[in-house]
C-alpha cells in the first residue's frame, strides 16, 4: 500500500492546498538524509504506531529515551482515523519534557527501499518535521536519531492538545483506517508491553472512555 502510493488514497478528504504530492515528500526525504550527521545504519525513534507497526525493516530495536520532548496530539486529522464529518487528532511530539519510546535500527543497505515507505506514511501532509536527535539508550550510548516532531507552523496544528481540549475528537473520530480510539488505546497497549509509562497518556484513554460511555448512554 505505501510503496504503491495506495495508502496517500485514505487522504484524499483533505484540501488539496494541505496535501502534499509524491515529488514534496520525496524532496523532504532527501533533504532530511543529505543533513543527517553521520552515516551507516540510521536509527528512527518510534513514540507512536511506529511501535507496534513499523513498516520498515529494521534489524535491531531498544529501548530509548528522547529528552526535550514530549507527546502531544496536537495535530487536526480528517482522514485516515477521521474524516470530514468525523475529525480527529494526530499524534505528535511538542518541545519541553521526555519521551520513552522505541528505538529502530534499519540497516545501511536497506535505506534506499525503506525510507520512501516510512516518508509516505509521516507525510501526507509535511504536518511533521523530521529532525535529527540524540536519544539514550539504556546501556549508556547516545546515537543520533530520525525523529518526527509537530510541524508548528502548518495549518493542521493545533496548540491546545490538552486532555480535556482532545478527549471528545478522539471518542468520537472515525474513518477508512479504524477510529481514532483504537489508536489511542493500542499505543497504551503497546508502551505498557515495553513497561513505558506516560501520565499524559493515561489520562487521555481514561478521557476518552468516560466520553464514550456518556455517547452509549440513551
Amino acid at each position: 500500500m505505501f510503496s504503491s502510493g495506495r495508502y496517500l488514497e485514505h487522504f484524499a478528504s483533505i484540501p488539496k492546498h494541505v496535501r502534499w504530492t509524491a515529488a514534496q515528500i520525496e524532496r523532504s526525504m532527501r533533504d532530511t538524509i543529505n543533513a543527517r550527521p553521520g552515516a551507516g545504519d540510521l536509527w528512527v525513534f518510534a513514540y507512536g504506531s511506529l511501535i507496534w507497526n513499523p513498516v520498515c525493516r529494521f534489524e535491531t530495536r531498544r529501548k530509548a529515551t528522547l529528552d526535550g520532548w514530549h507527546r502531544s496530539f496536537c495535530l487536526r486529522t480528517i482522514a485516515g482515523r477521521s474524516s470530514p464529518r468525523s475529525p480527529g487528532r494526530m499524534l505528535s511530539l511538542e518541545s519541553v519534557g521526555k519521551t520513552e519510546g522505541i528505538a529502530l535500527r534499519l540497516p545501511v543497505y536497506a535505506l534506499e527501499e525503506e525510507l520512501p515507505l516510512l516518508w509516505v506514511r509521516e507525510m501526507p501532509t509535511g504536518a511533521y518535521q523530521p529532525i535529527w536527535a540524540p536519544i539514550a539508550m539504556e546501556d549508556g550510548t547516545c546515537p543520533t536519531a530520525l525523529i518526527f516532531v509537530a510541524n508548528q507552523n502548518h495549518h493542521l496544528y493545533e496548540p491546545n492538545a490538552s486532555v480535556a481540549s482532545v478527549a471528545a475528537f478522539i471518542a468520537s473520530a472515525y474513518g477508512p483506517l479504524g477510529t481514532n480510539a483504537e489508536y489511542l488505546f493500542k499505543l497504551k497497549e503497546s508502551l505498557a508491553a515495553w513497561n513505558i509509562a506516560d501520565s499524559y497518556i493515561d489520562d487521555l484513554v481514561d478521557a476518552v472512555i468516560r466520553r464514550q460511555s456518556e455517547l452509549d448512554c440513551p
